[in-house]
């Protein structure tokens, strides 16, 4: 999920942030809503193919020139300081993990107080373990620290992308700014329709806007491909870049993935990793959610916490499968 931000009050475009895999979305009023139909130039689509490629090759460009040069020599310098402290940081992690209450044989599992022979192979080392592998997905350690890699990816993802869909619908539900489509999958449906999408706002800014839905696919893949390659060769990839991360894959750290620190203490970091893990699950349960009350009512999640708030008798979800019956 993308989120896009628009001020333009132009007659001819949206306002307000987006949540979808696409840009925002173009109007023109003329009492109903018309919808504008935009057939994409080769120059467009060369448009597309440029910007996805412009960090591939902004990256190769710095680490291949003088500036990366020096860059990685300032690297190299500090570099064995910034070893030594991380070592011992690493040290006062593992004791505030060994201390916690979220960590190792004390920490609370699913059930709770009820018995259960729990796997000998989930041992609290991880954040966010309660004992919970009944499918044995994760006997395999090498499996086990794969599927955590993939789930705080997804955890991630999962809760930037609830923000980006209900931020809009809230200021459209509140007042705080009118929307043509605060509806998060609306915008997404839209494109699928063929219509022409303005980033930002701004009437004939299209960078994907006007190109078919596969297109657009496309490039994104493309432009995941770097930072996920970088993820995949771990976090020693971007020291050709002059950039030391003093963490691990999962939790980088430094300046630029912990611009606020939030790291420096050790006891509370460890219960931070907790926090988001928790959270991510939650995100991920949640967009099943959204996916599911989008099938069945056609509206957004917060539009139905209204309605079954107001009338928690007739608009619940069992009353929403029934009259599909009827």
């Amino acid at each position: 999920m993308i989120l896009h931000l628009s001020t333009s009050t132009s007659r001819n475009s949206t306002a307000g942030l987006h949540c979808s895999l696409l840009p925002s979305k173009s109007y023109n009023f003329s009492g109903d809503h018309q919808f504008t139909r935009y057939r994409a130039s080769w120059q467009e689509l060369a448009g597309v193919l440029v910007f996805s490629a412009i960090p591939f090759t902004a990256v190769k460009a710095i680490a291949n020139s003088p500036l990366g040069e020096t860059l990685q020599r300032r690297m190299e310098e500090k570099k064995k300081a910034a070893v030594q402290n991380a070592s011992v940081y690493k040290a006062l992690s593992e004791k505030a993990k060994k201390d916690s209450l979220w960590y190792g044989k004390q920490r609370p599992r699913w059930l709770g107080p009820l018995p259960f022979e729990y796997p000998t192979y989930l041992d609290g080392e991880l954040p966010g373990d309660y004992g919970f592998d009944i499918a044995g997905l994760s006997q395999d350690p090498e499996a086990f620290k794969k599927y955590y890699n993939f789930e705080i990816l997804h955890a991630r993802w999962a809760m930037l992308g609830a923000l980006g869909a209900l931020i809009p619908e809230l200021l459209d539900l509140v007042g705080a700014f009118h929307f043509v489509e605060p509806v998060w999958w609306r915008v997404g449906y839209s494109k699928l329709q063929g219509e022409t999408l303005d980033y930002l706002g701004i009437p004939g800014l299209h960078f994907a806007g006007s190109q078919g839905v596969i297109v657009i696919a496309i490039c994104q893949a493309l432009l995941m491909v770097g930072p996920e390659y970088a993820r995949y060769c771990g976090i020693e990839a971007l020291e050709p870049l002059g950039i030391y991360l003093p963490g691990d894959v999962n939790y980088p750290g430094g300046v630029l993935f912990d611009p606020l620190n939030l790291s420096g203490d050790p006891v509370g970091f460890q219960e931070l990793k907790v926090k988001e893990i928790k959270n991510g699950r939650l995100a991920m349960i949640g967009w099943l959610g959204f996916y599911v009350q989008a099938a069945l009512t056609g509206k957004g999640p917060l539009q139905n916490l209204v309605d079954h708030i107001s009338d928690p008798m007739h608009n619940n979800i069992l009353s929403i499968l029934g009259s599909m019956y009827k």
